[in-house]
């Protein structure tokens, strides 16, 4: 739990003009990583047409549809709970049918938005705000979520590269194997010291006048199991839209998974457009680009499409509401 340094006054979230600025600089970078990877990944298609991209997608089969649509429902279902555990952690009772609600409606938003966290802390401030939560703690809410995600990436990504090292030759060219698996270990390592850390008896860290409490052992291993299991639900939804034939296998399409989207994350780029195709042209050289690119867009339909009109819907319920 993050707890108020005494006479400290209390924030609200987000604000201020070095809030705008920020704001205002991830815009402009969002717009040249989109504008730069959009170009690059045009040079990289400029043999494929728009018709071809729609065979695949018309052909692919209705149980591919409907495991594709269930997956991007337990991936939802799982984002919900990166709220629960930071409820958990900030020792706050709320509706977990209402954190589940506001994790759908962030995400979905934030996906498409590009920006996560900031836009997705407009958001949950607004939501916690009215169950008496404070603009600190929801400060420590969005923290903690986004930690939990990186504790996701680190776990799944150190794993993929123990067990197939020879991924990064897709994205970084030719490396000893040693040096791609020794880089695994480490994540894996930082992952396990993590969780020994929250063994140990109760501790804290003081960053200027907040002290931030060490998360229990259960948190902390909610968090690993609940990210990792969330980015391969996600996973699933292209791996299963993706042909049978020359499929390079999950542990594979997860580590492209989790490279790219980091790097659309980072990038800014509004919904990783562009980036995120990139990457994944990029790490899946033994797959025609027609077919990836069908898969892609069966996981934008899913993961960021309806997603998004479902947060719309929310947010406008809630701000409804709100206003009665």
């Amino acid at each position: 739990m993050t707890d108020r340094a005494p006479d400290q006054p209390e924030d609200n979230l987000p604000g201020g003009n070095r809030q705008s600025l920020a704001d205002y600089l991830w815009k402009i970078v969002g717009i040249a990583a989109l504008v730069i990877s959009v170009w690059l990944l045009s040079r990289e298609l400029r043999s494929l047409s728009f018709a071809e991209i729609g065979t695949k997608l018309a052909l692919l089969p209705s149980g591919t549809w409907i495991g594709s649509g269930l997956c991007a429902l337990v991936a939802y279902a799982l984002l919900g709970f990166y709220d629960r555990l930071a409820l958990t952690y900030l020792d706050r009772k709320v509706s977990p049918l209402f954190a589940h609600a506001c994790a759908a409606a962030t995400y979905a938003f934030a996906h498409v938005v590009g920006a996560s966290v900031f836009s997705g802390a407009v958001i949950r401030y607004r939501a916690y705000s009215s169950k008496g939560l404070t603009g600190r703690e929801i400060a420590a809410l969005v923290a903690f979520c986004a930690f939990t995600f990186a504790l996701g990436v680190v776990t799944v990504m150190g794993t993929v590269l123990v067990a197939q090292p020879s991924i990064v030759d897709r994205f970084l060219g030719r490396l000893p194997i040693e040096v791609s698996s020794g880089a695994g270990m480490i994540l894996l390592g930082f992952v396990a010291l993590f969780l020994l850390i929250s063994l140990l008896p109760k501790t804290s860290l003081g960053v200027r006048l907040t002290v931030i409490n060490y998360p229990s052992f259960p948190i902390a291993a909610g968090q690993i199991v609940v990210s990792s299991a969330e980015i391969i639900a996600a996973t699933l939804i292209i791996y299963l839209a993706l042909p049978t034939t020359s499929n390079p296998g999950l542990s594979i399409v997860a580590g492209v998974f989790v490279f790219s989207f980091a790097a659309a994350i980072a990038s800014h780029s509004p919904g990783g457009l562009g980036v995120f195709e990139l990457g994944f042209i990029t790490g899946l050289p033994e797959l025609p680009e027609a077919d990836v690119l069908a898969a892609l867009l069966v996981f934008r339909l899913f993961y960021f499409v309806l997603p998004f009109v479902f947060s719309l819907g929310a947010i406008s319920v809630f701000e409804l509401r709100r206003k009665r």
